[in-house]
């Protein structure tokens, strides 16, 4: 039998599982090529997330405080109410809220019966009557002051229930912040049509994500966005997603 040309010895010595292998990877690298042709030929577009942070300052205070009182007629309740209210808005004005930060808003009243669980006899019945007591300003770092003193009502006898205020941000960010993210997603673009050897378009598509006001330094996100109210400080975060066309 005469001489075998080196490359026959070669894969005949080739185990079969080897073989096989380096035959797939060839098919892989051929389809590789292919696929990738034709994304270039068959999408003109990219979408990319481009997204703003910053920190703001809330420019509007809301707070609310409750005096309650209770007794055995509504009248009663009533009268006994309206003492507490005034030593309550009385308390607001000494500490530097303003007049006209103050407002009251509708009495409401309810009657409670007490009955026995035997017989179902009416044994007592309490009217309670209720008044909430309105602060809203401007003067964030006033009202969080007073909010943490206003506790001293309730050392003297006030039947007051405290709520935590809540801090806004009433000026116009969400436009802004939005512009900004649009700006980040450009250059994301921009970036990546950089090295596919391409460079972006005008935009075709741009989608408002979610929006989201967190307490500083925050890693809390929702799909739905979120408004957090409970800190003077917060930052803001928009998220928009934009489709470029490349060309």
């Amino acid at each position: 039998m005469g001489r075998l040309s080196p490359l026959v010895n070669t894969l005949r010595r080739t185990p079969p599982l080897v073989f096989a292998m380096a035959v797939l990877a060839t098919g892989l690298v051929v389809a590789s090529s292919v696929l990738v042709k034709g994304i270039r030929r068959g999408n003109d577009t990219i979408t990319v997330t481009g997204s703003s942070t910053e920190r703001i300052s809330s420019d509007y205070a809301d707070w609310t405080v409750e005096v309650a009182r209770s007794a055995p007629t509504l009248q009663n309740s009533y009268q006994e109410l309206q003492p507490e209210v005034q030593r309550t808005t009385a308390f607001l004005r000494q500490q530097g809220i303003a007049a006209d930060a103050i407002s009251l808003n509708p009495i409401k009243s309810e009657k409670a019966d007490v009955r026995d669980s035997r017989t179902g006899e009416l044994q007592s019945t309490t009217f309670t009557t209720r008044q909430q007591i309105r602060i809203s300003s401007p003067e964030v770092e006033k009202v969080a002051a007073v909010a943490q003193q206003i506790g001293e009502l309730v050392g003297q006898g006030v039947p007051l229930t405290i709520n935590d205020p809540a801090y806004t941000r009433l000026s116009e960010k969400r436009v802004d912040m939005l512009a900004k993210a649009t700006r980040d997603a450009r250059q994301r673009a921009r970036e990546i049509a950089r090295q596919a050897g391409s460079r972006i378009g005008v935009i075709t598509q741009a989608d408002t994500g979610s929006f989201q006001i967190t307490v500083p330094n925050s890693t809390e996100m929702s799909s739905y966005g979120s408004y957090d109210t409970t800190t003077i400080e917060k930052d803001i975060t928009a998220v928009m997603g934009v489709t470029f066309r490349v060309e």
